[in-house]
């Protein structure tokens, strides 16, 4: 049962992650690379402050606005410098990494009897279910502020230039200025995410970002086939639906692994659940 928990705490932790990739793949129609680079930025920016004895919960802000600005400098570099958005995320993700072992000085830091987030509100004497309350009440009050946010006018703008880029260009937005607003969005939740699993597994890693894109997309995709099915067409319905597919990856993850998978092979299980989650729709079609 223990395990399980584990698992949903992940699940939550990386909803964060989740949401990013829905605004920038989803919502833009961007394959952003950035995530690799600024989720560890969140982890690396989260334990050197905490080391630091700053509140955690004043990280949190400055979390946010260290993601957005790699998220900002794909935008930038994807829409005034036009460069390819995938080769702009890699150029961006590979600096990034350089920064990132900078703002560290090594390549690991534990969080040893430090203050977290979750110390800040005391829920239950049970480590855990704290922990659970606290990401919880975190990832569902991002669901709101998201959900409201895109259904605002500027929302809306958002969510046209990924639809129509031409079109919302005719009547005078400037998409480039959405995109790097959007991208900025995304890599800022990106980097809350590693700033939550840093607490949550009490050490951040020169090396936790390295693939986390493919977790991300693996919970859109979920999330999708889980709105397609519950048939939920609205915003807020679809946010919640991205959760719940992060959810359910990570219990499926902790499912491999508690029936003996190797964890040497736990990427090419991500892989290829992937490649089926993607491939479905597809094969549905075909058929």
């Amino acid at each position: 049962m223990n395990f399980y928990l584990t698992a949903l705490l992940l699940g939550l932790a990386y909803g964060l992650l989740a949401y990013g990739i829905y605004i920038s793949m989803r919502i833009f129609n961007i394959p952003d690379i950035t995530t690799d680079g600024s989720f560890t930025l969140g982890g690396a920016v989260t334990a050197v402050l905490t080391l630091h004895a700053m509140n955690p919960g004043l990280i949190l802000p400055v979390v946010f606005l260290t993601g957005a600005a790699a998220g900002i400098a794909t935008g930038w570099i994807h829409t005034r410098l036009h460069v390819n958005a995938l080769l702009a995320g890699i150029l961006v993700t590979t600096g990034l990494y350089s920064i990132n072992l900078a703002v560290m000085e090594r390549s690991n830091l534990p969080l040893i009897n430090t203050p977290s987030i979750f110390s800040l509100a005391t829920f239950s004497q049970e480590e855990k279910l704290n922990q659970l309350i606290v990401l919880s009440a975190i990832t569902f009050g991002i669901l709101m502020l998201l959900r409201f946010l895109l259904r605002t006018d500027f929302g809306l703008a958002m969510r046209a230039t990924g639809n129509n880029e031409t079109m919302i260009r005719a009547l005078g937005i400037n998409t480039g200025r959405m995109k790097i607003i959007g991208l900025g969005l995304a890599n800022g939740l990106t980097a809350l995410s590693g700033y939550l699993i840093t607490y949550v597994q009490g050490y951040a890693d020169i090396n936790m970002g390295i693939g986390i894109v493919i977790l991300g997309l693996g919970a859109v995709m979920i999330g999708e086939m889980i709105s397609g099915i519950l048939r939920l067409n609205h915003v807020g319905g679809q946010l919640l639906c991205v959760v719940l597919g992060s959810l359910l990856f990570r219990l499926i993850l902790g499912f491999t692994l508690s029936i003996g998978i190797d964890p040497i092979y736990l990427k090419l299980v991500v892989a290829v659940f992937v490649l089926i989650t993607v491939s479905l729709p597809q094969l549905k079609r075909a058929a």
